[in-house]
């Protein structure tokens, strides 16, 4: 009865190493990230792991980043794609170079997009508004496999996961905002019966 959470962020993907606002589109993994799904794989293989089920977004680098973990583990579990566990959707700077975003829009109002807990960007989703389709689909999908006491693992995206390591961590907004999420950094929790975090390790390094 271990009840073991694995929350991992995709590799690096190619717009990602393009410097672009990424969000709903779906561009597939770098070499690079590729490389880092491969080793958060065996980072994970270290540990001991195996998993009863495994779940990740509509979006084909958080797919391909399981997939490559679960061929570094050797593992072929069930697993379950939903789009309430997508990137946050940046509406008009999706698609956009960062830099070319602030020489848009300003430095600053592009900061208080990107850093904001529940400022938009226009036509996007804040962090509160990913948070409000990522808790549901947890309580109810997710969390009930690991109390159950299985080992779950979920590839997803940085304010996907940030919006859920915000409710695990209890985190303010001010703080969860601030916080950075590595591509293809394995982070480990385990759960107590009672659904609060019993012990939390990043595998980095």
């Amino acid at each position: 009865m271990t009840r073991t959470l694995v929350l991992v962020r995709h590799g690096q993907s190619d717009w990602n190493l393009k410097n672009l606002f990424t969000g709903w589109k779906d561009p597939d993994l770098s070499e690079k990230g590729v490389e880092e799904a491969r080793l958060a794989g065996r980072r994970i293989r270290e540990r001991g792991l195996s998993f009863g089920t495994a779940f990740t977004s509509e979006l084909t680098r958080a797919q391909h980043t399981l997939k490559l973990m679960l061929e570094e583990l050797g593992q072929d579990v069930p697993t379950t794609r939903n789009i309430a566990l997508n990137e946050r959707d940046y509406g008009d700077l999706t698609g956009l170079n960062k830099d070319d975003a602030r020489a848009k829009w300003g430095e600053e109002q592009v900061h208080v997009w990107r850093r904001s807990y529940d400022i938009a960007p226009p036509g996007g989703e804040s962090l509160r508004d990913t948070g409000a389709r990522v808790w549901p689909y947890y309580i109810h999908h997710i969390q009930p496999k690991v109390l159950s006491g299985g080992n779950v693992l979920v590839a997803a995206h940085g304010n996907s996961l940030r919006a859920l390591i915000m409710a695990l961590d209890g985190l303010t907004p001010d703080e969860i905002v601030a916080r950075e999420l590595a591509t293809g950094v394995p982070i480990v929790y385990r759960l107590n019966e009672d659904s609060t975090v019993a012990e939390k390790t990043v595998l980095e390094g």
